[in-house]
């Protein structure tokens, strides 16, 4: 009774001697830590990119009015609370995706997180940029600050309509399968 070929597989290529199997584990498992470290394809995602374009549009808007003459200072200070609080989060939020430190705190909803900190944040930012524009009497400094709060905000309109389908479109289409 034959029971057909079998294939047995050895860590051994016919082409050479063998490694050390101590070796060779090593190799592989420390290439295997490296590739698992850091999400090299999130820096050139889409998701990745916007978080970047809003870090440096509320960096820019922050120092924009940092260093600019203030005619009101609690208008300012609003608005740069709300850009560094945002921009911290959002930097937060890149470390958790860059380290797949989501793949480790599973107690954590993080898309869920991700789309109610967008929520939040861009209806502060969207008050703190009208705020900003409104009390800036054409000093041009104030004005960029503004404008560039108004940029982010669409940016942040933009992350909240991804993470939107990722969170809520996904779970509804799971739920119905």
């Amino acid at each position: 009774m034959s029971h057909g070929a079998r294939v047995i597989r050895t860590g051994v290529s016919s082409g050479g001697p063998a490694a050390p199997p101590a070796a060779a584990a090593s190799s592989s498992s420390s290439a295997g830590a490296d590739a698992e470290l850091v999400d090299g394809a999130y820096f050139r995602s889409c998701a990745g990119m916007l978080k970047v374009a809003q870090m440096i549009s509320l960096l820019v808007g922050f120092i924009s009015v940092n260093n600019s003459p203030w005619t009101d200072y609690s208008a300012y200070s609003y608005f740069q609370i709300v850009t560094m609080c945002d921009l911290v989060m959002i930097l937060f939020f890149y470390i958790i995706h860059i380290f797949r430190i989501y793949r480790k705190l599973t107690c954590v909803s993080w898309p869920l997180a991700e789309f109610l900190h967008y929520l939040i944040g861009t209806i502060l930012l969207l008050i703190a940029s009208i705020v900003a524009a409104s009390k800036s009497y054409n000093l041009t400094g104030l004005v960029a600050g503004a404008t560039f709060g108004f940029l982010a905000t669409i940016l942040c309109v933009l992350s909240i309509w991804s993470s939107y389908k990722v969170s809520c479109i996904t779970q509804s289409t799971n739920a119905s399968v």
